[in-house]
């Protein structure tokens, strides 16, 4: 007669354990610091890298081709110094609708990842190597504010192209929430370098 794998067990003094109720191996292995800051600087690198690629195609590549249908006009987008009611009347005088049609399109795809992605990759940068909290979150105002401004920046300048009647109010409001971006932009660049440094310096010290 055959034995059953607990008479063999408890003939050979062993005692069987499910393998399923077996503890996980090393369940108190300390965290590696390096490999956790290994793993944040690979996804600070990658989302980097997509920020640029967007920036790129979003203002160097594909705003510039939109100048094909204004007439070579530029986009309100790319007016770092803001626009006024008479450079919209002639905007909206070269472009169909057909050609504010692909803007708005535009603008819901390129126009909002590149903030969402960007502000991300500093939000995730400025943690990774700012230690005070305070000074964190210091620097992670620019990036928020900034994909903030820009999403509300792209609603703006696409209404005010599309709406029926030029309002002096809402061109106003587009051209400073397109300067506001910039500015912003800017400021979230010098923010994501002064954390690089911070987090240097530390290193180092």
């Amino acid at each position: 007669m055959s034995k059953t794998p607990a008479q063999r067990a408890a003939k050979h003094g062993a005692k069987a354990v499910p393998a399923a109720n077996q503890p996980p191996a090393n369940p108190g292995a300390p965290r590696d610091p390096a490999k956790a800051a290994g793993n944040a600087n690979l996804i600070v690198i990658a989302s980097l890298v997509a920020s640029l690629f967007l920036f790129w195609y979003f203002h160097l590549l594909t705003l510039n081709q939109m100048t094909d249908l204004s007439g070579g006009l530029a986009m309100p987008d790319s007016l770092i110094g803001g626009f006024d009611t008479a450079y919209v009347h002639q905007l909206r005088a070269a472009m169909n609708e057909d050609a504010l049609g692909q803007l708005d399109y535009v603008h819901k795809t390129a126009g909002t990842l590149f903030p969402l992605v960007f502000g991300f990759s500093a939000l995730v940068l400025i943690a990774v190597n700012v230690a005070k909290k305070q000074l964190r979150w210091a620097l992670w105002a620019a990036p928020l504010l900034f994909a903030v401004v820009q999403l509300c920046a792209n609603v703006a300048v696409g209404s005010m192209l599309m709406s029926a009647e030029l309002n002096a109010g809402t061109v106003a409001l587009a051209s400073v929430l397109v300067v506001a971006s910039w500015v912003l932009l800017l400021l979230s660049v010098l923010a994501c370098g002064f954390a690089l440094y911070t987090g240097r310096a530390r290193k180092a010290a």
